[in-house]
Protein backbone atom coordinates (compact mmCIF):
# COMPACT_ATOMS: atom_id res chain seq x y z
CA UNK A 1 0.00 0.00 0.00
CA UNK A 2 3.28 2.44 0.85
CA UNK A 3 4.21 1.83 -2.55
CA UNK A 4 0.83 2.54 -4.46
CA UNK A 5 1.14 6.23 -3.12
CA UNK A 6 4.44 6.55 -3.37
CA UNK A 7 4.12 5.90 -6.97
CA UNK A 8 0.70 8.16 -7.32
CA UNK A 9 2.47 11.06 -5.39
CA UNK A 10 5.84 10.69 -7.55
CA UNK A 11 3.94 11.70 -10.49
CA UNK A 12 4.87 15.60 -11.47
CA UNK A 13 1.28 16.90 -10.94
CA UNK A 14 -0.86 16.91 -7.96
CA UNK A 15 -3.08 13.64 -7.64
CA UNK A 16 -5.51 15.04 -6.06
CA UNK A 17 -4.85 18.90 -6.97
CA UNK A 18 -3.54 21.74 -4.88
CA UNK A 19 -6.89 23.16 -3.72
CA UNK A 20 -8.18 22.80 -0.27
CA UNK A 21 -11.70 20.00 -0.23
CA UNK A 22 -14.44 22.10 -0.10
CA UNK A 23 -16.24 20.85 3.40
CA UNK A 24 -12.70 21.63 4.95
CA UNK A 25 -13.14 25.12 3.62
CA UNK A 26 -16.52 25.39 5.18
CA UNK A 27 -16.37 23.71 8.32
CA UNK A 28 -12.44 25.55 9.53
CA UNK A 29 -13.29 29.24 7.87
CA UNK A 30 -14.97 29.80 11.00
CA UNK A 31 -13.02 28.19 14.07
CA UNK A 32 -10.13 30.33 15.67
CA UNK A 33 -6.73 29.06 14.74
CA UNK A 34 -5.12 26.76 16.93
CA UNK A 35 -3.29 23.55 16.76
CA UNK A 36 -4.27 21.39 14.18
CA UNK A 37 -3.85 17.42 13.03
CA UNK A 38 -4.05 16.08 9.40
CA UNK A 39 -3.85 12.02 9.18
CA UNK A 40 -3.15 10.60 5.91
CA UNK A 41 -2.62 13.62 4.26
CA UNK A 42 -0.99 12.86 1.32
CA UNK A 43 0.35 15.76 -0.62
CA UNK A 44 -0.47 18.39 1.95
CA UNK A 45 -3.36 20.51 -0.06
CA UNK A 46 -5.59 20.57 3.13
CA UNK A 47 -2.74 21.18 5.38
CA UNK A 48 -1.25 23.91 3.76
CA UNK A 49 -4.37 25.62 3.31
CA UNK A 50 -4.75 25.61 7.38
CA UNK A 51 -1.19 26.96 7.77
CA UNK A 52 -2.23 30.21 5.59
CA UNK A 53 -5.55 30.75 7.70
CA UNK A 54 -2.80 30.82 10.54
CA UNK A 55 -3.08 27.21 12.31
CA UNK A 56 -0.08 25.54 13.83
CA UNK A 57 -0.06 22.46 11.69
CA UNK A 58 1.26 18.48 11.94
CA UNK A 59 0.66 15.95 9.49
CA UNK A 60 1.08 12.32 8.78
CA UNK A 61 0.97 10.39 5.95
CA UNK A 62 3.17 6.70 4.98
CA UNK A 63 4.53 8.40 1.87
CA UNK A 64 7.93 10.09 1.71
CA UNK A 65 7.27 11.57 -1.55
CA UNK A 66 3.45 12.70 -0.30
CA UNK A 67 4.88 14.49 2.14
CA UNK A 68 7.90 15.67 -0.37
CA UNK A 69 5.19 17.33 -2.21
CA UNK A 70 3.34 18.85 0.72
CA UNK A 71 6.45 20.64 1.94
CA UNK A 72 7.26 22.29 -2.07
CA UNK A 73 3.79 23.54 -1.97
CA UNK A 74 4.19 25.07 1.46
CA UNK A 75 7.16 26.67 0.72
CA UNK A 76 5.49 27.84 -2.48
CA UNK A 77 2.77 29.67 -0.36
CA UNK A 78 4.87 30.63 2.27
CA UNK A 79 3.89 28.80 5.12
CA UNK A 80 5.59 25.89 7.03
CA UNK A 81 3.91 22.41 8.39
CA UNK A 82 5.10 19.87 10.55
CA UNK A 83 5.31 16.56 8.14
CA UNK A 84 5.71 13.50 10.16
CA UNK A 85 5.92 10.03 7.63
CA UNK A 86 4.86 7.18 9.08
CA UNK A 87 1.73 4.81 10.67
CA UNK A 88 -0.49 5.99 13.84
CA UNK A 89 1.86 3.68 15.52
CA UNK A 90 4.75 5.48 14.62
CA UNK A 91 3.40 8.95 16.05
CA UNK A 92 4.06 10.23 19.82
CA UNK A 93 1.37 12.38 20.04
CA UNK A 94 0.54 13.55 23.58
CA UNK A 95 -3.36 13.27 24.50
CA UNK A 96 -5.25 16.31 24.02
CA UNK A 97 -2.66 18.24 22.02
CA UNK A 98 -4.44 19.34 19.72
CA UNK A 99 -7.55 21.66 18.60
CA UNK A 100 -8.52 20.01 15.56
CA UNK A 101 -8.52 17.34 13.53
CA UNK A 102 -9.23 16.57 9.72
CA UNK A 103 -9.70 13.48 8.04
CA UNK A 104 -10.09 13.98 3.90
CA UNK A 105 -10.41 10.57 2.48
CA UNK A 106 -8.35 9.05 5.46
CA UNK A 107 -9.44 5.75 4.29
CA UNK A 108 -7.81 2.97 6.37
CA UNK A 109 -8.02 -0.92 6.25
CA UNK A 110 -11.29 -2.03 7.93
CA UNK A 111 -9.72 -4.16 10.45
CA UNK A 112 -8.06 -0.62 12.12
CA UNK A 113 -10.79 2.11 11.55
CA UNK A 114 -12.63 2.29 14.23
CA UNK A 115 -9.51 1.82 16.24
CA UNK A 116 -7.75 4.43 14.57
CA UNK A 117 -10.17 6.97 14.75
CA UNK A 118 -10.41 6.39 18.33
CA UNK A 119 -7.15 6.90 19.03
CA UNK A 120 -6.80 9.68 17.11
CA UNK A 121 -9.90 11.20 18.97
CA UNK A 122 -7.89 10.96 22.53
CA UNK A 123 -5.11 13.29 21.03
CA UNK A 124 -8.10 15.93 21.13
CA UNK A 125 -8.60 18.72 23.20
CA UNK A 126 -11.88 18.72 24.86
CA UNK A 127 -14.24 20.75 23.36
CA UNK A 128 -11.83 20.70 19.75
CA UNK A 129 -13.51 19.75 16.27
CA UNK A 130 -13.25 16.99 14.00
CA UNK A 131 -13.73 17.50 10.40
CA UNK A 132 -14.54 14.55 8.27
CA UNK A 133 -15.06 13.57 4.36
CA UNK A 134 -14.74 10.41 3.11
CA UNK A 135 -16.34 7.78 0.55
CA UNK A 136 -20.01 6.34 1.93
CA UNK A 137 -20.90 2.54 1.39
CA UNK A 138 -22.77 3.13 -1.24
CA UNK A 139 -20.44 4.86 -3.30
CA UNK A 140 -18.78 1.89 -4.72
CA UNK A 141 -22.11 2.13 -7.24
CA UNK A 142 -20.58 5.52 -8.25
CA UNK A 143 -17.23 4.18 -8.80
CA UNK A 144 -18.61 1.05 -10.87
CA UNK A 145 -20.14 3.51 -13.15
CA UNK A 146 -17.18 6.08 -13.18
CA UNK A 147 -13.83 4.73 -12.16
CA UNK A 148 -12.51 8.21 -12.32
CA UNK A 149 -14.34 9.71 -9.53
CA UNK A 150 -11.64 7.54 -7.23
CA UNK A 151 -11.97 5.77 -4.12
CA UNK A 152 -11.12 2.23 -2.48
CA UNK A 153 -13.35 -0.62 -4.10
CA UNK A 154 -13.55 -2.70 -0.78
CA UNK A 155 -16.80 -1.94 0.75
CA UNK A 156 -15.52 -2.82 4.35
CA UNK A 157 -13.24 0.49 3.85
CA UNK A 158 -15.76 2.60 2.91
CA UNK A 159 -17.95 4.60 5.94
CA UNK A 160 -22.02 4.69 6.69
CA UNK A 161 -23.27 7.12 9.50
CA UNK A 162 -23.72 4.64 12.17
CA UNK A 163 -19.43 3.43 12.45
CA UNK A 164 -19.10 6.93 12.12
CA UNK A 165 -21.27 8.23 14.92
CA UNK A 166 -20.08 4.81 17.04
CA UNK A 167 -16.39 5.99 16.40
CA UNK A 168 -16.74 8.94 17.67
CA UNK A 169 -19.85 8.55 20.14
CA UNK A 170 -17.69 11.08 22.74
CA UNK A 171 -19.08 14.35 20.14
CA UNK A 172 -21.47 16.72 20.13
CA UNK A 173 -22.79 16.20 16.36
CA UNK A 174 -22.85 19.09 14.85
CA UNK A 175 -23.58 17.69 10.80
CA UNK A 176 -23.48 13.79 10.44
CA UNK A 177 -24.98 12.99 6.78
CA UNK A 178 -24.26 10.67 3.55
CA UNK A 179 -24.25 13.01 0.78
CA UNK A 180 -23.87 12.92 -3.10
CA UNK A 181 -21.66 15.40 -4.37
CA UNK A 182 -19.82 16.59 -7.44
CA UNK A 183 -16.04 15.73 -7.17
CA UNK A 184 -13.04 18.16 -9.16
CA UNK A 185 -9.81 17.44 -7.30
CA UNK A 186 -7.07 16.53 -9.03
CA UNK A 187 -6.74 13.40 -11.62
CA UNK A 188 -8.17 11.03 -9.28
CA UNK A 189 -11.50 12.33 -7.72
CA UNK A 190 -13.34 13.40 -10.85
CA UNK A 191 -17.32 12.90 -11.45
CA UNK A 192 -20.64 12.56 -8.66
CA UNK A 193 -19.63 10.39 -5.63
CA UNK A 194 -21.26 9.67 -2.40
CA UNK A 195 -19.16 10.56 0.40
CA UNK A 196 -19.83 10.92 4.62
CA UNK A 197 -19.94 14.31 5.83
CA UNK A 198 -19.21 14.79 9.74
CA UNK A 199 -18.09 17.80 12.00
CA UNK A 200 -18.32 17.35 15.82
CA UNK A 201 -17.43 18.81 19.21
CA UNK A 202 -15.20 16.33 21.42
CA UNK A 203 -17.71 16.47 25.06
CA UNK A 204 -15.60 15.87 28.01
CA UNK A 205 -15.45 11.84 29.69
Amino acid sequence: MIMKWDERYAQKEFAYGTKANDYLKLRLGGLKPGKILFPADGEGRNSVYAAELGWEVTAFDQSVNGKKKAIHLADSKGVSIDYLVGDLSDMTFSAEQFDAIVFVYAHFNSLIKSSYHQKLATFLKIGGHIIFEAFSKNHINYNTKNPAVGGPKDIETLFSVDEIRSDFRNFDILELEEKEIELNEGLYHIGMGSVIRFSGIKKSS
